[in-house]
């Protein structure tokens, strides 16, 4: 509403008369749930039909969604109606059919995901959402954009800007991603490990060569070149997880990288492999150095019990020069692998 204008046919020109105190236009936002009026909404819920909401789905739709109202009910609804076993209002929601639901609702690109990718060719909204997606320090978008964005509720409203909730995070680089996941040539099997566990040397292994061969066709085609590196690890990974796992992930502006968690389930525990992509602007010592020390909090924070740094190198160098694979000591003692490309 705020970019609404009057234009005029007969004068071939925007109409931009009147009063500078008079009121053309407003912004109007729809504020996202609180967690309290989240958790009265899934209440009315169990008061009508005596089916219970666990603490850790509640919790788990919070962390989803940060209160994203479509969000909220998507996921409760189909949790409650959708999913079969979930009619039945003898059996409460707990967590697990709440993560089913989420990527149900991604897999199945519904009305509410699907204008959001389709939101995400706007300039305006790629001058914001660019450089989130590649951590890089670069602002090119003006306050008009962020707050165009923001209304839209792809950002949230806390600086620095980042993504709004874990799903749109998760959206975002899936469909920007979507016909290089279709052409890639890759099987979930064949990284799987004899005891259920994900071969994660190997994949990473399999994305370096890949990366050599296919990253400059790939990223000449992407409206998003800034974060391309990023964006091309990211759908390398959701081409082989998806048969099994997942993929988080965190980044924003100014954070100088991304970090992805890959979750694979297995017998007795599940997995996590903590990767961290960073863009490579300064010298190679001092860049792993950083890297490792950052990978480490991170690994830390989300549990991982295995980490790999990777660095992508977009200047000049040679690919024989730039393409390296290194173990390294983290602080804590932790070992991690760096991966040059």
């Amino acid at each position: 509403m705020r970019d609404y204008e009057i234009h005029s046919s007969r004068a071939g020109t925007r109409v931009r008369g009147g009063s500078a105190f008079n009121v053309k236009a407003k912004s109007l936002r729809l504020d996202g749930f609180s967690e309290g009026e989240m958790q009265a909404l899934l209440a009315q819920h169990t008061a009508d039909t005596g089916q219970v909401f666990k603490d850790d789905a509640a919790v788990r739709i919070w962390q989803l969604t940060r209160g994203q109202p479509w969000l909220v009910n998507a996921l409760a609804y189909h949790a409650c109606f959708e999913d079969r076993a979930g009619r039945d209002r003898t059996r409460p929601v707990r967590a697990g059919r709440i993560d089913e639901a989420r990527e149900a609702l991604v897999l199945q690109r519904v009305t509410h995901l699907h204008q959001l990718a389709e939101t995400l060719r706007e300039r305006r909204v790629q001058r914001v959402v660019e450089p989130i997606l590649s951590g890089g320090p670069l602002r090119r978008y003006s306050f008009s954009d962020l707050e165009y964005v923001r209304d839209l509720g792809l950002v949230a409203l806390d600086d620095p800007p980042r993504v709004a909730n874990p799903i749109y995070a998760e959206v975002i680089p899936r469909e920007l991603t979507a016909a290089l996941q279709s052409d890639i040539l890759q099987e979930a099997a064949w990284y799987v490990r004899d005891d259920g566990g994900l071969d994660c040397g190997a994949l990473m292994a399999a994305f370096q060569d890949w990366f050599r061969q296919n990253s400059e066709h790939w990223i000449g085609l992407f409206q998003y070149k800034e974060a391309g590196p990023q964006l091309l690890l990211q759908g390398f990974l959701h081409r082989i997880v998806n048969g099994g796992g997942r993929v988080e992930r965190e980044y924003g502006l100014g954070r100088g990288r991304t970090d992805l968690l890959v979750l694979w389930p297995r017998p007795g525990r599940e997995q996590r492999t903590a990767i961290e992509c960073n863009v490579q602007r300064g010298g190679l010592d001092v860049t792993i150095a950083s890297g490792l020390e950052q990978l480490a909090g991170y690994m830390d924070r989300c549990g991982a019990e295995e980490g790999h740094l990777v660095l992508f190198d977009m200047g000049g160098a040679r690919w024989r020069d730039k393409m390296y694979r290194r173990a390294e000591t983290g602080p804590g003692g932790m070992p991690v692998q760096v991966w040059g490309m």
